[in-house]
C-alpha cells in the first residue's frame, strides 16, 4: 500500500476534519460584516429570516438520518437533535427561539413563517442539504453535521458583540445563540465519533473530507445569495421591469 493509500491515523484524519475551520461561514463577508457591527436592520432582517429557512430544516434533515439508521443506540441519541429544535415537552426549541429572534429583530411572527423573504439560492442550498441527507448513508449524513464543530465560536461571537453593535435587537432575542453553545458541543461528540469509527480506509476519509466540503459549501452559498440581495443589492431579477 502505497503512502497516498494508507489510513490517516484516528488522531490525524479528526485534525483533518477541524482544519475544514477555514472554510467556515465565519469566514465569509456577509459574517465578517456583521461581527464587526455594520449591517444595517434590512441586512440583519434578511439573514434571519433567510436562516430561519435553514432553521426549519434541520429537524427535517434529522428525521432522515434517523429513518436510515438500523442502530437502535445511535436513534436514542440522535434524536435529540430533533427534540432540541422542533421542542420537547416545555421546551419550545430552537425553531421557536428562532421566531423570536425574528421578532427581536422587527420580523412579525407570521411574515416570518411564511417565508416570503426567502431567497431561491437559500432555498436551493439548504434543499440540497436535506435531499443529501435523505440518500446518502446515515453514516455520511451525519459526517455533515460537523460543521457544528465550529459552530459555537460564532454563537459566542454574536453574543458578545450584539449588544453593543445592535442595541436595536431585543435582547431576549438571542436566546437562540446561548443555547446552541452548549447543544452543538455536545452534538459534535456523537458526530465525530461516528465519522471516526466509520470512514476507516483513506478512501473514505477522503469522501468525509468531501462531505464535509460540501456542507460548508452549502453555508457559503447561502450567504453568497444573501450578499448578492441585500448587500450589492440585486435581488433576484432586481433588473428585471415590473
Amino acid at each position: 500500500m502505497s503512502e497516498h493509500e494508507q489510513p490517516w491515523s484516528r488522531e490525524e484524519f479528526e485534525a483533518r476534519l477541524r482544519a475544514k475551520e477555514k472554510f467556515y461561514h465565519i469566514q465569509h463577508p456577509y459574517h465578517v460584516e456583521m461581527a464587526a457591527g455594520k449591517l444595517d436592520r434590512e441586512q440583519i432582517q434578511g439573514w434571519v429570516a433567510n436562516r430561519f429557512y435553514y432553521q426549519i430544516k434541520i429537524p427535517v434533515k434529522d428525521a432522515n438520518i434517523v429513518a436510515n439508521c438500523p442502530d437502535r443506540d445511535t436513534r436514542r441519541l440522535w434524536i435529540q437533535r430533533i427534540h432540541d429544535h422542533d421542542g420537547w415537552g416545555e421546551d419550545a426549541g430552537g425553531i421557536e427561539a428562532w421566531t423570536r429572534l425574528g421578532e427581536a429583530v422587527g420580523i412579525p411572527r407570521e411574515e416570518l413563517w411564511s417565508l416570503e423573504r426567502v431567497l431561491p439560492g437559500v432555498k436551493f442550498a439548504v434543499d440540497a442539504y436535506v435531499n443529501f441527507a435523505r440518500n446518502a448513508s446515515w453514516q455520511e449524513a451525519a459526517c455533515s453535521s460537523l460543521t457544528e464543530m465550529f459552530a459555537p465560536t460564532i454563537h459566542k461571537q454574536r453574543l458578545a458583540g450584539w449588544p453593543d453593535q445592535y442595541p436595536w435587537i431585543e435582547a431576549e432575542g438571542l436566546a437562540y445563540f446561548r443555547k446552541r453553545v452548549s447543544q452543538a458541543s455536545r452534538d459534535v461528540e456523537h458526530g465525530l465519533a461516528i465519522t471516526l469509527d466509520h470512514f476507516k480506509t483513506r478512501e473514505q476519509q477522503e469522501r468525509a473530507l468531501d462531505i464535509l466540503q460540501f456542507k460548508l459549501d452549502i453555508l457559503w452559498t447561502m450567504l453568497d445569495a444573501m450578499w448578492l440581495a441585500y448587500v450589492d443589492k440585486k435581488p433576484p431579477y432586481f433588473n428585471v421591469p415590473a
